[in-house]
């Protein structure tokens, strides 16, 4: 009885372009999860200085989050 033909594909490796970009992707769906969970706790609580710290661990997040996009778009951009 014939066995049958198996076929093999091989990956290329990552280029380090790939893996950081890669790395990037997923630091920015991590940071907009803690954005979204800052948020859920900023509407939750009542007291000054808890709303304060909220408003700085936002302004925080979105400050990283927007540091983050730039360099995917400036990655993307490379040749």
């Amino acid at each position: 009885m014939a066995q049958p033909t198996r076929t093999f594909f091989f990956r290329r490796p990552a280029s380090p372009r790939d893996t950081e970009r890669r790395e990037l992707m997923a630091s920015l769906a991590s940071t907009r999860t803690l954005i979204n969970q800052a948020y859920g706790s900023f509407n939750h609580v009542s007291d000054g200085d808890l709303i304060e710290s909220y408003v700085f661990e936002i302004n925080a997040l979105q400050a990283r989050y927007n540091y983050l996009l730039r360099r995917v778009k400036e990655l993307e951009a490379a040749p």
